[in-house]
């Protein structure tokens, strides 16, 4: 499956035709999906019209940076939300697959064939709850694909799936989640097309004085908007980073965390961050019952704002001493389709809803089972340049690029 830009950059210099990649998606989707069940509705006549559509745009003389790359949009209700990417040229395919209406929070994918299973074990979760988004980009579907992250909903399928994972800083881009938990964010194979999802996503979505990403260092809340492209804060080229197991609580499995750790040390040795000790290890509180208060009406949210400001100190502190926080994404290496009992998956994840900071999920390798496990890289608010562009660090450092 090619990138995006590569698919967008063929369109804009006319060899191909939108309309002939977008064709191909479908072809690929109706080969596969029947057992995958990474879609549960696939939009063939609209797309294809949609193609046209950008073909004649083409031939206008319009630069469309993201000319006829085929995307998944997360759930049916999905078009709204990629409205930027859509202008910029991309061509919805089909809306993923989401857990069904009722279904138990263990159910993580309900497609128009069935269960969504995992491209690498089918017996196996793709993790959720954008569930189709991942398989269907790491099947080689699409490129790329929207997703939600209100506790780890992009970063948990991108890791079990082995692709990139972006969930954006809370509050940057339009979420109809009242909660304020939930953020947008973008599955994708390369993280190149990644990189074009958010120079789309904050052109049209960024809030005043939010950095617009040009400095090799993104940071927040220093710029006017008409950036200079120098980073105030710009020190040492290399990023620095900490590596956390367990964030100071959670129960992290040995597979999943070894490949992690193993995963930073590999960004280190290519000289894609620079990892720092930590003084002490970082201990933050359990934001599991802050986050079921916040989600449950009529709950005292008393206890639940102590926790999040407790929290959100000790971000605060450990940003100013470095740029990145690295973790395993998951406790526990993907699970069979029951579930994983009352085990909570988004242990790791969850904490940075409820602070807001960007993260991003990037793929650490595979577990004796043969199943993708994820790094889980957090940043200071506004910063997801810079996890961006860790994640080609690290594609570069693998050779996946």
């Amino acid at each position: 499956m090619r990138s995006a830009g590569d698919i967008a950059s063929a369109v804009r210099a006319g060899r191909t035709r939108a309309v002939d990649a977008v064709g191909e998606a479908l072809e690929r989707i109706a080969r596969v999906d029947p057992s995958l069940c990474a879609f549960a509705e696939v939009w063939e006549e609209a797309a294809l019209a949609r193609a046209r559509e950008v073909d004649v745009r083409i031939a206008a003389g319009e630069r469309l940076p993201l000319a006829g790359a085929p995307i998944g949009v997360k759930g049916r209700h999905g078009l709204r939300a990629a409205g930027p990417l859509i202008a910029a040229g991309c061509v919805p395919v089909g809306a993923t697959a989401v857990p069904g209406p009722g279904a138990p929070w263990q159910t993580w994918g309900l497609g128009a064939h069935g269960r969504t299973v995992n491209p690498w074990h089918a017996d196996r979760t793709p993790g959720g709850s954008s569930a189709g988004s991942a398989a269907a980009v790491a099947a080689g579907l699409v490129p790329l694909a929207t997703g939600s992250d209100g506790a780890g909903s992009v970063r948990i399928p991108a890791a079990w799936c082995g692709v990139i994972g972006l969930k954006t800083t809370n509050g940057h881009l339009p979420s109809p989640d009242r909660t304020g938990l939930a953020a947008p964010g973008v599955l994708a194979r390369h993280a190149a097309d990644a990189e074009a999802y958010w120079r789309v996503m904050r052109a049209t979505g960024a809030h005043p004085g939010t950095c617009p990403g040009v400095c090799p260092r993104v940071c927040p809340g220093v710029c006017s908007g008409a950036c200079p492209g120098v980073c105030p804060r710009a020190g040492s080229s290399v990023p620095t980073a900490v590596f956390s197991p367990d964030l100071g609580f959670a129960d992290t499995d040995p597979e999943p965390l070894s490949l992690a750790r193993a995963a930073a040390e590999r960004l280190a040795d290519a000289g894609v961050v620079r990892l720092l000790p930590l003084d002490a290890p970082l201990r933050l509180t359990d934001p599991a019952p802050a986050w079921l208060a916040l989600r449950t009406p009529g709950s005292d949210l008393r206890a639940a704002g102590r926790v999040r400001a407790a929290n959100d100190l000790r971000l605060a502190r450990l940003f100013a001493r470095t740029d990145l926080l690295l973790t395993p994404t998951t406790p526990n290496p993907a699970h069979g389709h029951d579930g994983p009992g009352d085990r909570y998956s988004t242990a790791l994840t969850w904490a940075f809803n409820l602070s807001g900071h960007p993260a991003a999920s990037l793929p650490a390798g595979f577990g004796a089972d043969g199943c993708p496990v994820g790094l889980q890289a957090v940043a200071a608010h506004g910063r997801e340049a810079l996890l961006l562009a860790v994640a080609r660090g690290a594609e570069a450092g693998s050779g996946r690029g």
